[in-house]
């Protein structure tokens, strides 16, 4: 009987989605037991004893006032602690959660109790005998048990059985796990939030046009570049700063005085060439990769880690980062107050071309926007649903949890422009919008619209 550890947090009175789908997983592990930990205040003890419906061996809510404020590494420090009261086989949790949309805390957590981690994960595992497969957005991947797996929004909990009745949870303080204040909290925390602004960036000024009118203007753009991405050189500048592969480097080169970069993508070589040069801050890149193995680091040398930033600059002495944060609706500046100071920074993966970009409002006719992909030679992407929904791929995902775009024109068809969207293509050279409603989101960030059914 395989042991289920279910890492779930609240968030104003509900369950985090992508929990939700970790903890749907783990249920349809036949025969499984399955234990949920949440480190929630109190109030979040009604929405956790509803979960005890759903065919769980037990939940058990970890609260203490001495955690509020815990980012991701204390957040990881407390959590590694109860769970090594417990016995497991796996650790299954979301992706993120969408208060912070970090990512951080698996890897961070799987780093500190010395165990493999899985991110991304696409479906059920196959549990064999002391090893699981998966099929995660990397491709299909195996770990030696026990091992942690972050889950991708791959299915819905379900509903309680109307028969079911609700159970105790247990109630776990500091008292019970004995974690160290030092390091939890606010206090306890590397990171520090110092200012949350509304994001209003990238706003441009549309011009309304006809369908009839867009192979004539896409034609007209066709010798259109990219923004180029220009960064602010810092008139203080730090001494040094580490980048793990090429990508985050013209950021670096604006901010240091010297930058070096790592081409090594093995994490023991990465420590420790970390370790040997002891810069002032690491940038990684802010993909997959990056947002898997960084969080690592982080836990490892027990440093601050801030995640996605669309946005640094310094004083000569302190990073300041800024991400979006609340799905992209404001932006927050960071800092960290160990050293090194670590990012994972958003790069913009194209630099030309046409990029089309399917969104819900188009999902029935992705066959039609294909050609007309197909006819300009443009490169096929989506938002966010059209990926949850398994209707195209990861790496065509456009989002503040997929790539960043920066190509000549970018066409967005049937897609509203929520913040988490608009936020990865400020870089485009022009912009154009096609969506029936005139009041969505997305005409505020193009330079073109058409207010059309495709």
């Amino acid at each position: 009987m395989p042991k289920i550890l279910v890492l779930a947090k609240i968030i104003e009175g509900d369950l985090n989605p992508f929990d939700g789908a970790a903890l749907e997983a783990a249920l349809r592990v036949k025969d499984a037991e399955v234990t949920v930990i949440s480190m929630c205040p109190k109030t979040a003890e009604t929405a956790l004893r509803a979960l005890t419906r759903l065919g769980v061996h037990r939940v058990i809510l970890l609260s203490d006032r001495v955690y509020a404020g815990s980012d991701t590494l204390a957040t990881s420090y407390i959590l590694s602690l109860a769970v090594k009261r417990e016995e497991y086989d796996m650790i299954f949790c979301g992706r993120q959660t969408t208060d912070g949309d970090t990512g951080q805390v698996g890897p961070c957590l799987a780093e500190m109790l010395g165990i493999p981690c899985l991110t991304n994960v696409m479906q059920l595992p196959e549990i064999g005998e002391g090893s699981v497969k998966c099929t995660t957005r990397f491709g299909e991947e195996e770990a030696s048990l026990p091992a942690l797996l972050t889950f991708e929004r791959m299915c819905n909990l379900r509903a309680p059985s109307i028969f079911s009745r609700e159970k105790d949870i247990e109630i776990l303080t500091n008292d019970d796990i004995g974690a160290d204040p030092a390091r939890c909290g606010l206090g306890g925390s590397p990171t520090r939030v110092l200012s949350v602004e509304e994001n209003d960036k990238g706003r441009r000024h549309c011009t309304f046009i006809s369908s009839a009118e867009l192979p004539a203007l896409l034609e007209s753009l066709a010798g259109e570049s990219a923004k180029r991405e220009e960064y602010r050189e810092a008139e203080s500048k730090l001494e040094h700063i580490v980048t793990v592969g090429k990508k985050p480097y013209a950021r670096a080169l604006a901010l240091a005085k010297r930058v070096t970069v790592i081409e090594s993508t093995d994490f023991e070589d990465i420590c420790a060439e970390v370790k040997r040069l002891d810069p002032d801050a690491v940038l990684w890149p802010a993909d997959l990769w990056g947002r898997r193995t960084a969080p690592r680091l982080s836990a490892r040398l027990g440093c601050g880690l801030c995640a996605d930033c669309t946005d640094l600059e310094t004083d000569g002495e302190t990073l300041f980062m800024h991400r979006p944060a609340r799905s992209g609706n404001v932006v927050a500046k960071i800092k960290c107050v160990t050293r090194p100071q670590t990012a994972t920074v958003r790069c913009a993966d194209s630099a030309g071309g046409i990029i089309i970009a399917a969104g819900k409002g188009i999902e029935d006719r992705l066959d039609e926007v294909k050609a007309l992909a197909d006819k300009y030679g443009a490169e096929l992407c989506a938002s966010r649903p059209l990926v949850d929904d398994g209707k195209m791929p990861y790496s065509a995902q456009i989002g503040l949890t997929g790539r960043n775009a920066a190509p000549a024109v970018y066409l967005a068809i049937g897609i509203s422009g929520a913040v988490r969207h608009t936020c990865a293509i400020e870089n485009a050279g022009k912009i154009i919008a096609w969506n029936p409603d005139k009041g969505s989101r997305i005409f505020d960030y193009a330079d073109f619209g058409i207010v059309e059914s495709f």
